[in-house]
């Protein structure tokens, strides 16, 4: 019986489906690759993948049409999705959908491994068990300074920190990473926190998110006590 994680590459390129298989197989997966959303959907009736890699331009469904078709009412995906898609469209078109991550086509084969081992990770009894313990937060603010003093007052803190800059590189994070925590600075460049939180609070992403908002005269106010927060609720500082 083979042991390996099945993944199900979807994309019309059939030179990057090959290169792609190639490269994961000797990576110890085992791929199964569809050239549309159509043929994605005839696999997935065959076999039980732990991960679909889903490129969106494709003719027929397309990626957007595969995704409808594995979306419950609730909007909850049925397996975790990888994204193959450009950065500067992933906010507004993926705002509503609980995708596992996504990557800028074309990517470097290690940043697509990782990311595959990420979610694959975060989806496995082990990732469990290691978030029970231990928190992520996503930090943001346009003082790169300031920034980098929050990242390190959180991991010392125990918490992991995903530093971002502006409010719209907030909501793409949350999306994606699904942190505990998002930390923000009132007012700063792009989006103020009050945009965001509307918006977070409309998606699946941003349901149970505790969001820590401090004013740029108290930037060290409740640092501290940012690891005792409990789930969900809106705090500022």
């Amino acid at each position: 019986m083979d042991a390996r994680k099945k993944l199900l590459l979807v994309d019309d390129d059939p030179a990057l489906l090959e290169t792609l298989r190639d490269f994961l197989d000797f990576e110890g997966y085992a791929v199964t690759c569809a050239s549309s959303g159509e043929e994605a959907l005839v696999a997935m009736r065959h076999d039980d993948f732990d991960l679909v890699i889903l490129d969106m331009s494709m003719p027929g469904m397309g990626g957007t049409g595969f995704l409808e078709r594995i979306t419950d009412a609730d909007g909850n995906i049925s397996l975790p999705v990888l994204v193959l898609t450009a950065r500067s469209m992933m906010a507004e078109f993926f705002a509503d959908k609980s995708i596992a991550g996504f990557l800028a086509k074309p990517s470097a084969p290690e940043d697509l491994l990782a990311e595959i081992n990420r979610i694959l990770f975060e989806n496995s009894g082990d990732a469990s068990r290691t978030q029970c313990a231990r928190r992520s937060a996503v930090v943001a603010d346009d003082d790169t300074v300031f920034l980098q003093q929050l990242q390190d007052e959180l991991n010392r803190a125990g918490i992991d920190a995903i530093p971002v800059s502006g409010g719209g590189q907030a909501i793409e994070s949350c999306i994606i990473n699904h942190p505990d925590i998002l930390v923000m600075r009132m007012r700063q460049s792009g989006m103020c926190a009050d945009e965001v939180i509307s918006m977070l609070r409309r998606l699946p992403a941003g349901n149970r998110l505790v969001i820590v908002v401090y004013d740029v005269n108290e930037q060290s106010a409740g640092l501290d006590n940012i690891a005792r927060l409990e789930l969900p609720e809106t705090h500022v500082v």
